[in-house]
């Protein structure tokens, strides 16, 4: 429900709501705190006489107990249950029945400030949960051994913080247990504004990366990883899709992903695809060093996770990957392998006599005594990477849970696996158990795909910016204070005219022309295909302010190359008495390709 909705909703019970932004709480609470108490006096009076005791009495509300006019004494607080009281007097001395006989909706003069209403709604959602889930909603709110946490923005802590706390206190329920307040995240260096369209639906987010063909689940996980990666826990931060770009790139594909791919590709290839066994008497202080790691980080991310730390919580999920590819990169079991003549998958070895064996290469390997120690390195070094990559399944799945249950699937595990309660078991995967090919978990995100989603935020910015400036009241149209000749040039027919094919474009790219001042090269959007064209309008915009734009085009004007560059087509301009060019656009966003006639 908007506050619009919500407003009229109240109006209808006889309240009077008061609404103030929140800039205007945190910065102005004295004045916020003016108005409601100016507010509350107005209306202390109703029309049947009723009058409350002055607000400067009651010390707005928090005295034991105060007077009225006709002397008539409130309880403390308590006895009146947070301002519940059963009966009140009028000046009448006769007395108003209890909120339940008054029908809560028809008493005249009532000022609701609506934080006193909007928290209503986190304990009536959960009183509707519980009656849908047949379950006792009041523990929820009362008990003493919940937890209740409130995860806010930054321009909320007075109300969850203070008001609300207050609300819950005077009615007997629990009180937060913690306040986690994020800071601000803006976006490509401005802040995020929906009404001037700078920001990013998730609806276009959807189309223009999950539903695409390399997109899917691992795109969904790619922007929760940015996002919690980015996270404004303790400082303002900003979405950049060059950051985006950076992030799964360096951390989930080249760190995370890598390791996992490695690790199945060598089992497959030196292991005959099973889990190996892992020989305690060749334990060395590397591989004791990682099975401390996995326990570690287990304690580690509940610790970060218990403290609403998530971004530093991720980030241990992704070291212990990159601690993974060191310890691997360190051990080098291909390097083993190769140096001991070992057979990969698909190849043989052809025995001699007694000295060792002959490889389908022709060259020899060394005794049965060397290999099988070579082939013991080889094995603890992938069982415990194969148990690492079992546990970062666990340790990913608050984070990245597609990624894990793609894991699991490679893994030949049932998703089970991924409780919590298994993190950080040494002993996951079974000796020789028997496991898929790898999968890439996730893909880089292109140059092209960033460009895209740069120009499409500014070209949305651009456009409801149009929209505002036509939707105003009034325009006044400039004042001529001197006819000025004008010369026009020769009158065509209109089949002339006809031949020229005008269509609405849409500026999506926009540059300065090298070693020429006057020229701008333009990419422009006519619905079924992008053009580019030269344009002498450099002393006029900045590129940066131009795209977005809609103009009229015309289509069919013969190619002309301009500083080597083939431009296709014409933009429409019109000039001032000043000499200043100014755009033919629409008055409102219309259909790129549009005709004009």
């Amino acid at each position: 429900m908007s506050d619009e909705e919500r407003t009229n909703e109240l109006k209808k019970f006889g309240f009077e709501v008061i609404r103030f932004t929140n800039d205007e709480i945190i910065q102005n609470t004295d004045n916020t705190l003016k108005a409601i108490l100016s507010k509350l006096s107005e209306s202390s009076s109703n029309q049947s006489g009723y009058r409350n005791p002055p607000l400067e009495g009651r010390e707005a509300g928090l005295s034991e107990s105060s007077s009225n006019q006709s002397g008539y004494r409130n309880p403390p607080l308590e006895g009146r249950e947070a301002g519940l009281s059963e009966s009140s007097s009028k000046q009448s001395e006769s007395k108003n029945p209890p909120l339940e006989g008054r029908e809560a909706g028809f008493v005249p003069g009532k000022v609701l400030y609506v934080w006193f209403d909007a928290p209503i709604g986190y304990i009536s959602a959960t009183k509707q949960w519980a009656l849908d889930n047949k379950k006792d909603w009041k523990p929820y709110w009362y008990n003493a051994d919940t937890k209740l946490v409130h995860f806010i923005g930054k321009d909320n802590i007075v109300f969850h913080a203070i008001i609300f706390p207050v609300m819950l206190k005077l009615h007997g329920n629990i009180l937060p247990d913690n306040v986690p307040s994020n800071e601000f995240m803006n976006l490509e260096g401005d802040k995020m504004s929906t009404s001037r369209g700078w920001s990013i639906e998730m609806e276009d987010y959807i189309n223009d990366f999950v539903k695409k063909e390399n997109g899917g689940d691992q795109m969904v996980d790619a922007l929760r990883y940015y996002l919690t990666a980015i996270a404004p826990e303790t400082k303002d931060s900003e979405f950049t899709w060059k950051g985006f770009q950076d992030a799964i790139k360096g951390e989930l594909v080249d760190v995370f992903g890598n390791f996992v791919n490695r690790a199945f590709v060598l089992m497959h290839k030196l292991c005959k695809g099973k889990v190996p066994p892992l020989h305690a008497d060749i334990l060395d202080d590397a591989d004791r060093n990682l099975f401390a790691e996995i326990a570690s980080t287990k304690l580690k991310i509940e610790g970060l996770i218990e403290t609403y730390k998530f971004r530093d919580a991720q980030y241990e999920v992704i070291d212990l990957a990159r601690k993974g590819n060191k310890y691997m990169q360190d051990k080098q079991p291909w390097i083993v392998a190769k140096k001991a003549s070992l057979p990969s998958e698909g190849g043989f070895l052809t025995p001699l006599t007694g000295e060792g064996f002959q490889n389908n290469d022709g060259s020899h390997s060394p005794p049965v005594e060397g290999r099988e120690a070579a082939q013991k390195i080889i094995d603890n070094c992938l069982h415990i990477c194969l148990q690492l990559t079992a546990n970062l399944a666990v340790f990913a799945n608050p984070f990245l849970p597609f990624a894990a249950r793609k894991m699991c699937y490679m893994m030949k595990v049932v998703d089970k696996m991924l409780d919590w309660e298994n993190a950080g078991q040494p002993k996951l995967l079974s000796v020789g158990y028997s496991l898929r090919e790898p999968q890439l978990l996730f893909r880089k995100i292109d140059d092209s795909e960033v460009t895209e989603q740069v120009q499409k935020l500014k070209i949305k910015s651009q456009q409801i910016k149009m929209e505002s400036e036509s939707n105003k009241d009034t325009i006044q149209a400039p004042t001529l204070t001197e006819v000025v000749p004008v010369t026009t040039k020769a009158e065509i027919v209109f089949d002339d005219f006809a031949k020229i094919d005008l269509r609405i474009g849409t500026i999506i790219a926009a540059e300065k022309v090298e070693k020429a001042d006057k020229l701008l090269k333009l990419e422009v959007d006519l619905g079924f295909e992008k053009r580019t064209i030269v344009s002498g309008i450099a002393l006029h915009f900045a590129p940066a302010e131009i795209v977005g734009k809609q103009v009229v085009v015309v289509i069919n004007l013969a190619p002309r190359k301009m500083r080597g560059i083939e431009s296709n087509g014409m933009i429409l301009m019109a000039e001032d008495a000043t000499g200043k060019l100014h755009f033919v656009s629409p008055s409102t966003i219309i259909e790129s390709g549009s005709g004009v006639s």
